[in-house]
């Protein structure tokens, strides 16, 4: 793959060479070890920067991943480092194990603003693009050994500049320049003079992107992930979007802008825990942009739940959130013009009121789920589906499902009464196939529509363990953010076997299937503590190597 050794190698052989020179004197002088941490390697990142990212090189961090996954992902993982070694660096006879790993001690990557259209578009380490590299030197010697390997490389030229006593590197390799500077035992660098010479005057005093206006905060935010291997920072989420979007020519519509105002600065991060990845993301709210403010679900519905659900997505108070909806885009002509055209059709086709009949009843918590099934109508589709409400308003609520019985009458079907376990079921069935949708109440405040006739008794009469007994599902949800808004849960051994069988499965790469094989299931939450704050939370569970 040529392209891939054109734009990464010359960079590698500009770091090492860079890299060398800045170990041969901080080596003597002793100096290693600072600008290990994001906000330190953030103090030599312009404040103009839009967002940084810091990748952890501790090799404790990255062992932890090592306890995980199928022999499958393993050989893909190392098919992967094999390939990178050979397109990139084989070259030029360097061995990342060998002679990058040991000084290598943090690695931060900074955004800058674009300067053009083309600089948006353009690859890492183009001469278009804009992105400023900090490397933190952890070890000197090993950094001097590595510079002078590549020293021996004759397809490398190099010419020093001065700015502001400073001195700046360009180094050509196959015709693309990097340009560096050595600060303290950090190295900078960038396709761009212009973006070193940036860092180089943050670095004498110009404002920082540690230093910008609420980033303190930004960076104060606990993720408190363990063994974390990358964090991103935006600390002005809405005009990092815009500028980044600015190459198209239609630009983003002003409503788009005004939504984006809501959000002010995201930081986010991934790390590795004892049952596998886990991806947190914090945003800081303007509240006066924010209408919409999800409400905490006890996610006590998860019991109601057999142990054999496929996926689930749990959360309460549809009716609140769809309400501020429908406030918040009420200047959205597009969004507005789809609501009331919905509205219009409802009432005239199936005389439903669509905020009243079918949103505004639901203000307590509710479940979407998919159980596994190969009974009856089921067994071609593998699982049915369950939708489940509690209400505080159930007059409403029967009043709909009556209508919806009416509709299914119109449509030919038979709607038939049925006693479950003590429980007064409504059934839609097919003459001579069964029932295909069931209805009922659980409790004087829950309600449960489900799809599938061994769907409908498994949740009127339950049997056997429930979804939250499930080991898969504590591994993925046991241990997110609390209180929260509710989960989304997926099963995946369970997905797996279900798409095994189905022409489907053959449409997915091998090396995806690798992957999704590793992991046991995943969960996903968000929270709103409070009016300025909102948080994200996925957990990949991932299978213990054997």
């Amino acid at each position: 793959m040529p392209t891939k050794k054109s734009n990464l190698l010359p960079a590698v052989v500009a770091v090492g060479i860079v890299v060398g020179g800045a170990a041969a004197y901080w080596y003597f002088k002793g100096n290693f070890g600072s600008g290990a941490s994001p906000l330190a390697s953030a103090k030599v990142v312009p404040d103009e920067a839009l967002m940084a990212a810091f990748i952890s090189t501790d090799p404790r961090d990255l062992a932890q991943l090592q306890k995980f996954g199928t022999p499958e992902a393993e050989k893909l993982v190392e098919k992967s480092l094999q390939d990178f070694d050979r397109q990139v660096l084989t070259k030029s006879n360097i061995n990342y194990e060998q002679d990058i790993k040991p000084w290598l001690g943090s690695v931060t990557i900074a955004v800058l603003p674009p300067g053009s259209a083309k600089q948006i578009q353009a690859t890492p380490f183009s001469s278009q693009s804009n992105i400023l590299l900090v490397l933190g030197i952890k070890n000197g010697l090993s950094a001097w050994n590595f510079s002078k390997k590549l020293k021996a490389d004759k397809t490398v030229t190099s010419q020093e500049f001065d700015y502001k006593g400073q001195k700046i590197t360009e180094s050509t390799s196959q015709g693309e320049p990097i340009y560096s500077s050595i600060l303290d035992s950090r190295v900078v660098l960038a396709p761009t003079k212009q973006a070193v010479e940036q860092a180089i005057d943050t670095y004498k005093g110009e404002p920082s992107f540690a230093a910008k206006a609420g980033i303190d905060r930004t960076f104060a935010q606990s993720l408190q992930l363990k063994n974390p291997i990358a964090q991103i920072y935006l600390p002005d989420y809405a005009a990092a979007v815009q500028q980044l979007t600015a190459a198209n020519p239609a630009g983003l519509p002003p409503q788009t802008l005004a939504q984006l105002q809501s959000v002010k600065a995201v930081v986010a991060g991934v790390g590795v825990d004892d049952m596998g990845i886990r991806m947190k993301a914090i945003a800081q709210l303007n509240p006066h942009a924010i209408n919409i403010q999800y409400q905490n679900s006890p996610s006590k519905v998860v019991t109601r739940f057999p142990v054999d659900t496929l996926a689930l997505l749990t959360g309460a108070g549809i009716s609140r959130t769809w309400a501020a909806f429908v406030d918040q885009t009420r200047d959205l002509p597009e969004v507005k013009q789809g609501l009331d055209s919905a509205r219009r059709s409802l009432k005239t086709t199936y005389n439903l009121d669509l905020d009243r009949d079918v949103f505004g009843w639901m203000d307590g918590e509710f479940a979407i789920g998919a159980i596994s099934s190969s009974q009856g109508m089921l067994a071609s589709l593998g699982f049915g589906g369950v939708l489940m409400f509690q209400t505080s308003d159930r007059a409403t609520a029967e009043s709909t499902l009556g209508k919806l019985d009416a509709i299914a009458r119109s449509n030919f079907l038979s709607v038939v009464p049925r006693d479950i376990n003590g429980k007064s079921v409504t059934e839609w069935q097919v003459p001579a196939q069964g029932a295909i949708v069931g209805h009922g109440w659980l409790d004087r405040d829950t309600m449960f529509i489900a799809v599938g006739e061994p769907i409908v008794e498994a949740i009127a009469n339950p049997s056997g363990k429930s979804l939250d007994s499930s080991e898969v599902f504590k591994a993925a949800t046991g241990s997110l953010i609390q209180p929260n808004a509710g989960y989304f849960y997926l099963d995946m051994d369970k997905t797996m076997s279900l798409l095994a069988s189905k022409p489907l499965s053959t449409a997915i790469d091998p090396e995806a299937t690798a992957v999704i094989n590793s992991i046991r299931g995943i969960g996903i939450t968000a929270s709103n503590p409070d009016k300025t704050t909102s948080q994200m939370e996925l957990r990949i569970a991932l299978k213990q190597r054997s």
